[in-house]
């Protein structure tokens, strides 16, 4: 049965819900864009981020993916010359979730592929000039290839030992560089999805590989790793909740350009690296790491 509402109480119902709109008006709006202005006027501005990717680090001729020791310490006195501040991944995930402050002029120093020069050179040179990096490890390299030539300048990659004790140094954070999909064929590129592959079967490939190397990490130095390095920076959207879901809180590419950090922690995914080419000078290389910068900085 409907029932029938007479006129006269329609209406007192409708003055009713009038008058409390004019309350709301006159007493809410005003409060909310007071509250929106204060936010707007203090809103901080992004906090530009240059990154430099290194990888081997030794006396062998420079190239695209070594640079000689030398270069790498012109590097550190270039960047301590110009005012800037090496940062940790820690430092800018407190700062993303609105914790702390990052220095004036920030910048983030990375190592690909987990080589032992890493440790044996790099890392003095890091102390030396008081500066921090991160390095990003492929588990299989120091499973299989590392016990079988350690500690080799010019080739050798990072033991277990050796990664313990670049976290014992308090300079070194160690990230995933994946476990074993540091390679390219016709059937992928690095841990991008295939064609041929659906996302749930692509889903599971990529986090049986992470998990492997998280639990390696964990059970071997005591870390579960929160920074991911895109081999050859081969990236696709399939990936990024595989990595939330494994902890990963920042992730590195290799496409080149400045980045912008805010105070939300979605902006530490597809952070732009420029990778450190051995084949140019250091004035050359920060030329063109900075060029984005405003000239204030």
């Amino acid at each position: 049965m409907y029932k029938c509402f007479g006129l006269k109480r329609i209406f007192s119902r409708a003055a009713v819900l009038i008058l409390l709109a004019a309350i709301c008006c006159g007493a809410l709006f005003p409060l909310r864009y007071g509250i929106s202005s204060a936010a707007e006027a203090s809103a901080e501005r992004p906090v530009p981020l240059p990154v430099i990717m290194y990888h081997s680090v030794c006396e062998k001729a420079p190239a695209d993916y070594i640079v000689s020791p030398l270069q790498l310490e012109n590097d550190l006195i270039w960047l301590k010359d110009h005012g800037y501040t090496s940062v940790s991944a820690q430092q800018l995930i407190d700062y993303t979730n609105k914790n702390g402050e990052l220095p004036q002029k920030p910048v983030l120093i990375t190592f690909d592929d987990g080589f032992y020069n890493n440790l044996s050179i790099a890392l003095p040179l890091l102390e030396k000039y008081d500066m921090c990096a991160i390095v990003s490890i492929v588990g299989r390299y120091t499973d299989d290839y590392a016990p079988a030539d350690p500690h080799a300048d010019a080739y050798s990659y990072l033991t277990w030992e050796d990664i313990s004790q670049l976290i014992a140094s308090n300079r070194i954070e160690i990230g995933s560089h994946t476990y074993d999909m540091h390679s390219r064929d016709s059937r992928r590129q690095g841990c991008a999805i295939n064609p041929d592959e659906t996302p749930e079967q692509y889903s599971y490939t990529l986090n049986m590989d992470i998990g492997l190397l998280n639990t390696e990490l964990h059970d071997s130095c005591g870390i579960s790793p929160v920074v991911f390095a895109y081999p050859f920076g081969a990236l696709c959207r399939e990936s990024l909740p595989v990595l939330r879901d494994n902890g990963i809180k920042i992730s590195l590419t290799c496409r080149e350009g400045m980045n912008y950090i805010t105070r939300s922690p979605d902006c530490l995914y597809g952070i732009f690296r420029n990778n450190r080419s051995g084949l140019v000078s250091t004035e050359e290389y920060m030329s063109e790491l900075t060029k984005e910068l405003p000239e204030s900085q």
